[in-house]
């Protein structure tokens, strides 16, 4: 048998915040989800984003602390074009999030920013640049 990857976990803190944001990117979480200890919201092709409150993981791994320090991992997230980059990192941060670096034209031919989610996960904001003339 070989393993198939199926899903992207997240432990959380606040389900209910955590459910908001993701909302905001487009995440399709079902009604009610902000009030479960797990929920899922698919992804293109078949994959699914997992959220799971931190009592959730300490029901079957009771030795389980979230991370101290800064994250190891973070969710990316292509945008149309470089202005919606702008306009999506303007509407997180205005709404209160974290935003961690500004959109800006990265050297690799990207408009490209993060903000963090509720817990502190990174979701980078991308989309190419246009050709330079």
């Amino acid at each position: 048998m070989t393993p198939r990857f199926d899903a992207i976990g997240l432990v959380v803190s606040d389900m209910a915040a955590s459910v908001s944001f993701y909302r905001r990117l487009g995440f399709a979480f079902p009604d009610g989800a902000e009030e479960q200890p797990h929920a899922e919201a698919g992804l293109p092709g078949g994959l699914r984003l997992l959220l799971d409150t931190e009592d959730t993981v300490r029901s079957f791994h009771a030795g389980w602390r979230p991370p101290s320090g800064g994250s190891r991992s973070a969710l990316a997230l292509v945008c149309a074009d470089p202005a919606e980059v702008d306009s999506v990192y303007e509407e997180l941060v205005g709404a209160g999030y974290h935003g961690e670096l500004k959109p800006w034209d990265a050297f690799w031919g990207q408009r490209y920013a993060v903000v963090h989610d509720p817990d502190g996960n990174g979701v980078d904001l991308f989309a190419s640049l246009p050709a330079a003339e």
